[in-house]
């Protein structure tokens, strides 16, 4: 099967993708989502709170598992899809577009260049 991987993002190991271009959006990748199964619930952070790398922003639930969000870099939340709170399946339709999860203000622009670029994301999870 093959899965959608955006070139214009970076991805972390753990499934998470953050555009490059801001407003730097984040989500979780169509691989991640297919994973999961039909999205039922999303938990995310209120706009103003601060994410770091690597640290755990929000929970997303399934119909087969609940699962972790882990921020792909460090800053501050400048928004939050709130469409997701009424309608978590936009996670498995749309998962780069309308299934956005939150908007990041990046505290140290080299945290970028710790993510997986498309291609080795790709490599990764085929």
């Amino acid at each position: 099967m093959s899965f959608d991987v955006p070139d214009g993002n970076r991805y972390r190991e753990s499934h998470e993708w953050i555009s490059t271009d801001a407003p730097h959006r984040v989500g979780i990748s169509d691989f991640a989502q297919d994973e999961l199964g039909d999205v039922v619930f999303v938990e995310l952070p209120e706009v103003g709170e601060t994410v770091e790398a690597g640290a755990e922003f929000g929970v997303v639930e399934s119909i087969k598992a609940v699962s972790d969000l882990y921020a792909p870099i460090s800053g501050e939340v400048t928004a939050v899809n709130e469409a997701l709170f009424d309608e978590p399946e936009l996670v498995n339709e749309d998962p780069f577009g309308d299934g956005w999860m939150l908007e990041i203000d990046p505290a140290d622009g080299d945290d970028l260049d710790a993510l997986l670029p498309a291609e080795e994301y790709r490599e990764q999870i085929e």
